[in-house]
């Protein structure tokens, strides 16, 4: 992989977040993963806020992997305020999830999530689905540059 930059992984359900953290490790992705269990929890860590306010703001993720349906803020609303920031608006938006409603769909798409994946239920699929993302963002997708003042 080119870079060492995390994934930022949100996800409320603690058995889909377990089984996307090995089917990443199982695809040999090494980008370390970081676990937001809620939408609140994605902002702060993205935004350098709460129980993140030590880490660097400007250590952007390379990816974030968000579910729709969490609690406290869904994944429509932190992928709204993602795309409202000028820091981070460009950040690669994947939203996984295991919805197939097309309002979901809609939602994703209208406020510009880069890509929609449904999770595959079958194990084997999960991992052939994590390494073609992994292989994707995180190794052929060419990020968007910072900008300059």
């Amino acid at each position: 992989m080119k870079s060492t930059q995390v994934i930022l992984l949100v996800e409320d359900n603690d058995d889909d977040a377990e089984l996307t953290m090995m089917a990443f490790k199982q695809a040999r992705i090494g980008n370390p993963m970081v676990w937001a269990k809620d939408g609140v929890e994605a902002l702060d860590y993205l935004f350098a806020m709460g129980k993140y306010a030590d880490r660097d703001k400007n250590d952007i993720p390379s990816v974030v992997l968000l579910d729709l349906n969490l609690p406290l803020l869904d994944g429509i609303d932190v992928l709204k305020a993602v795309r409202a920031d000028t820091e981070i608006r460009h950040l690669p938006v994947v939203i996984l999830t295991s919805s197939n409603e097309d309002k979901d769909r809609l939602a994703a798409y209208d406020h510009h999530a880069n890509s929609y994946v449904r999770k595959p239920i079958d194990y084997d699929r999960f991992v052939a689905a994590a390494t073609e993302l992994g292989l994707y963002w995180l190794v052929l997708n060419e990020p968007s540059p910072k900008r300059v003042g």
